[in-house]
């Protein structure tokens, strides 16, 4: 992964996009922590909210109604918003690492029948403001429900609860982290001033990558940090993916791969470091199968591997993109796996035959950079660096899809596990916010009325 230093931490904004030079008169200096009064969360709340919610917060009912969902003041500019987005479209550089011919690729792409909606626009707050540390890494929003969301907002990793329509720290890394968890040979290590590169949050475990190789682990139904430590001393030792599984006996497993080339195994009971692989290249991502048995290795390469989780040996070498590869999923059954790559697509493997992707799909401008699957596997969802959101139906072998149209740096994307919600976590100095969209459901009951 290309080494990047961002000393004000506040936010990484692609040179060719700067919407936030455009200032909304309605937005006005708030706390994280502001939210809507308690006693307005009652059987009333749909109808009271529209006037108890920020201005700057945009509801359904008002894109309904015209309003941007970003709350973008278009009828204010000198420009429109097809005329903007026609500008970013033709400016708009992707970052590249490997310079190789993509005349053959746009044939290899498949021809997706686009403008469904399975997920419609729910909500959009600027009360929580997702933020990035380096413009390649964009796995720090997750949800593990359907009202609760947790995101980084400049050192603090926030919760934001949907239902309540409030924001509340849940853990300050500017100050400094002492763990909790102490034992006999224990690596744990005080930490401060973390910058959080990654995340991953699971099975009540919210666990962290640092730029400087930390890594922290917390319970969230536990006061304190349980561990945190630096996993390398190494000076390029970026932590740039985490995950959180289960291997095949039901015991839980955190993984962590840095910039060092090296994935380490921990235990999530004690957070002994119990296994360590090294492989030829920084290890940009990992993703570990369902049953825990692979794991699926991407990095400074063209190639990614899939290795066997206990051993770390390879077991295929997957061959088809064209840079570095920086994002994965596996689909429920096991037998799907997506890489998202530099060179603007996200490939389908069938693992059972790993010779060639079974389907290409196509970005419309930038990298893919993060990749999820529905909890059923019925959608796939892949997001762009900015302003682009992909959702396909896997159950019409990805030929539909939803595009899903915004204005800025996507710092990740999460769907609820019961399927229901889709979240977008959006950075800019103006219009970062927290997207939610809901899963359209059909009345089969009332269509056969009509």
């Amino acid at each position: 992964m290309e080494q990047f230093q961002n000393h004000e931490l506040e936010y990484v904004v692609d040179e060719y996009y700067d919407i936030s030079d455009v200032e909304d008169d309605d937005v006005s200096p708030r706390s994280a922590n502001g939210s809507v009064d308690d006693d307005s969360v009652n059987s009333d709340f749909d109808d009271d909210f529209e006037v108890s919610k920020p201005k700057t917060d945009t509801s359904a009912l008002e894109a309904r109604n015209g309003k941007d969902i970003q709350g973008i003041p278009w009828e204010r500019l000198n420009f429109t918003r097809e005329k903007y987005r026609e500008s970013r479209l033709k400016q708009y550089k992707n970052y590249e690492n490997l310079s190789s011919s993509r005349e053959d690729l746009e044939k290899e792409c498949k021809e997706v029948e686009k403008g469904h909606n399975f997920y419609d626009f729910q909500f959009n707050t600027r009360l929580v403001k997702s933020t990035i540390v380096h413009f390649q890494l964009r796995n720090l929003l997750w949800a593990t429900s359907k009202h609760d969301v947790y995101l980084m907002q400049n050192y603090s990793v926030m919760h934001w609860s949907s239902l309540l329509r409030r924001g509340k720290e849940v853990l300050n890394v500017a100050k400094p982290i002492i763990p909790t968890l102490k034992y006999p040979g224990c690596s744990a290590e005080p930490l401060s001033r973390v910058q959080i590169s990654t995340m991953s949050v699971k099975d009540n475990l919210m666990v962290a990558g640092g730029f400087q190789g930390e890594l922290i682990c917390k319970s969230l139904n536990q006061t304190g940090v349980a561990f945190c430590t630096k996993v390398t001393t190494d000076e390029n030792a970026i932590t740039n993916a985490v995950d959180i599984y289960r291997n095949p006996s039901g015991a839980t497993r955190v993984m962590a791969a840095n910039n060092d080339a090296q994935v380490r195994v921990l235990d999530a009971a004690n957070f002994a470091c119990i296994n360590r692989f090294t492989f030829p290249w920084s290890v940009n991502n990992t993703s570990v199968s369902p049953d825990g048995k692979m794991v699926a290795i991407l990095g400074d390469s063209a190639e990614c591997l899939i290795a066997d989780a206990q051993s770390g040996k390879v077991m295929s070498n997957l061959k088809g993109h064209l840079d570095y590869s920086f994002a994965s999923a596996w689909h429920p059954d096991g037998r799907i796996l997506a890489t998202g790559n530099q060179d603007t697509t996200c490939r389908l493997w069938d693992i059972r035959k790993p010779s060639e992707s079974i389907a290409v799909l196509k970005g419309r401008m930038g990298a893919i950079r993060t990749i999820r699957f529905t909890s059923d596997g019925r959608f796939l969802a892949m997001a762009e660096p900015a302003d682009f959101v992909h959702v396909f139906d896997a159950k019409s072998d990805y030929a539909v899809g939803q595009e899903i149209d915004l204005f800025g740096e996507i710092a990740g994307i999460s769907f609820s596990p019961d399927t229901e919600a889709l979240f977008v976590g959006v950075s800019d100095r103006t219009y970062g916010s927290l997207l939610e969209f809901n899963r359209r459901r059909y009345d089969h009951y009332l269509e056969c009325l009509f």
